[in-house]
């Protein structure tokens, strides 16, 4: 699961990586995390951005996870802005066999459509068009972590949070 990092809050003089989450991306992330959870069940990884924002918004998926998993933070999901996120999925322990990474735009869209094959051509219009902030692309490969390769992944599914309110 590729997840972009909730709606940020942008408060004068606090550098990027500091950024918090406004009251909307505090509002998405849980409903993202409740959606996954009732959709895929649990993760066993969350590779998080270092940015504040990143952190908080995984704060609030697992929380709604159930057991919350484990979590580490990666300076590639952030630095770059996702240039080598591919090597992030190559370097993920075989024992997670479903992981959370949470990141940035153009990065979390550049992984998806990286990975993803061309077997949903409607959701890969809509992240090429846009990844709106706790948007979550959902990715099944079918190989071990170490031998992930472009158009290895079959992209499921693409929800937005306003996709998420309009169904309630």
């Amino acid at each position: 699961m590729v997840v972009r990092h909730a709606k940020s809050a942008w408060p004068p003089g606090v550098p990027d990586r500091q950024r918090p989450l406004g009251p909307r991306g505090q509002v998405d992330a849980p409903r993202v995390g409740a959606f996954l959870r009732e959709r895929l069940g649990g993760p066993q990884l969350g590779a998080v951005s270092p940015a504040l924002r990143a952190r908080e918004t995984w704060e609030l998926l697992a929380v709604q996870l159930g057991p919350v998993p484990e979590v580490r933070t990666d300076d590639r999901i952030y630095d770059e802005w996702g240039a080598r996120m591919i090597d992030v999925v190559r370097e993920l322990p075989e024992e997670a066999s479903t992981v959370v990474i949470v990141g940035h735009e153009p990065g979390v869209s550049r992984l998806v459509l990286q990975l993803a094959d061309r077997a949903n051509p409607t959701a890969r219009d809509r992240i090429s068009t846009k990844f709106p902030t706790c948007a979550v692309a959902v990715l099944s490969l079918e190989m071990p972590w170490a031998e992930v390769r472009p158009g290895a992944a079959a992209l499921e599914s693409f929800t937005t949070p306003r996709d998420l309110a309009t169904r309630s």
